[in-house]
């Protein structure tokens, strides 16, 4: 962990944003080596179980593939199962470890194909992916031709289960921060995209993320911003007054119309939605690698369209929008 924590901030500081760098780093120790997660002893012992690397990988497919089946022999492969199970649950991806297929909770593919035909094209492009989970759509950036890819999460877990993936691509130019975005420097002015997927409804202050994601940008830099809505017009928005599908972390649902509203008021222009999508159980669903409680437990029993709270059920909204040059 030392050596990742060092090696983070050189690549930030050679290629990345420099006033990133030294505060990346510090971050990367408190999380990881000062403060640690009472589980990441365990969590390592876990990655270590996994085959030594280099291995091919392929993270422009759907199902980000790491090794070639069938290479393993049967005790590799029970090391292999054994080391992926103590990284559980496993929420976003999907992933396949050589013969391993990790069905995760989430079928991030799925939202990756949502974002896909209105992104402009990652080819040679800083980007910054703020909540990444596993490091899944960390991943996919990579294979659509991005030359450096920063993940930012909290998530140690998910931190664990990015270093499976980089355990066989060490030299890839994907890094992950463990820390929140507000915990870094203010004003980047350095991504040419920055994602925010799944964030924005946590935030108790969501002004206050989109002016943090619109810092982080470049002038003419590209936001794609997906979060949970409520149908509505400019004027609509539920604040849960406890919890919402179950989650106690869930501040505010605009409608798309106030959402765009938003993001102009906080100085971004070209502001668009592109996609209003229901969350069905077939996208969100418990596994044999995420083994608890999903989304069809958190819908009303006699109306999958609303929250077992009686709110309106999931509906999330991705939005293009562009800091001013």
């Amino acid at each position: 962990m030392r050596s990742y924590c060092r090696q983070l901030e050189e690549a930030l500081a050679e290629n990345g944003p420099r006033a990133w760098a030294e505060p990346a780093g510090w971050l990367a120790r408190r999380y990881l080596l000062e403060k640690p997660h009472g589980d990441l002893a365990e969590w390592s012992r876990s990655l270590e179980q996994l085959p030594s690397g280099p291995a091919e990988v392929d993270t422009a497919a759907d199902t980000i593939a790491i090794g070639r089946p069938g290479v393993l022999p049967a005790a590799e492969r029970e090391r292999l199962e054994q080391g992926l199970r103590g990284l559980m649950p496993w929420r976003k991806g999907p992933f396949r470890f050589f013969d391993m297929e990790v069905d995760t909770e989430w079928r991030s593919d799925w939202k990756w194909q949502r974002i896909v035909p209105h992104l402009s094209d990652l080819t040679g492009r800083r980007v910054l992916d703020v909540g990444c989970g596993s490091g899944y759509h960390c991943w996919r950036m990579h294979g659509a031709g991005a030359r450096l890819v920063l993940g930012v999460d909290p998530g140690i877990l998910f931190f664990m289960q990015y270093q499976a993936v980089r355990r066989y691509v060490p030299d890839a130019p994907v890094w992950y921060l463990p820390g929140r975005l507000e915990e870094l420097p203010g004003e980047a002015d350095f991504f040419d995209t920055v994602f925010s997927l799944g964030v924005l409804y946590h935030r108790r202050s969501p002004l206050d993320h989109l002016v943090q994601l619109k810092q982080a940008l470049r002038p003419g830099g590209e936001l794609v911003l997906e979060t949970l809505v409520i149908e509505g017009d400019a004027q609509t928005l539920l604040m849960p007054e406890g919890r919402y599908a179950a989650m106690r972390n869930v501040w505010f649902l605009p409608s798309p119309p106030m959402l765009e509203i938003w993001l102009r008021r906080c100085g971004f222009t070209d502001v668009r939605v592109v996609d209003v999508t229901r969350t069905r159980v077939d996208e969100q669903r418990a596994t044999d690698w995420m083994q608890f409680r999903s989304l069809a437990d958190f819908l009303d029993p006699e109306d999958a369209n609303r929250t077992r709270e009686g709110y309106p059920g999931p509906v999330r909204a991705t939005i293009m929008a562009r800091r001013p040059d």
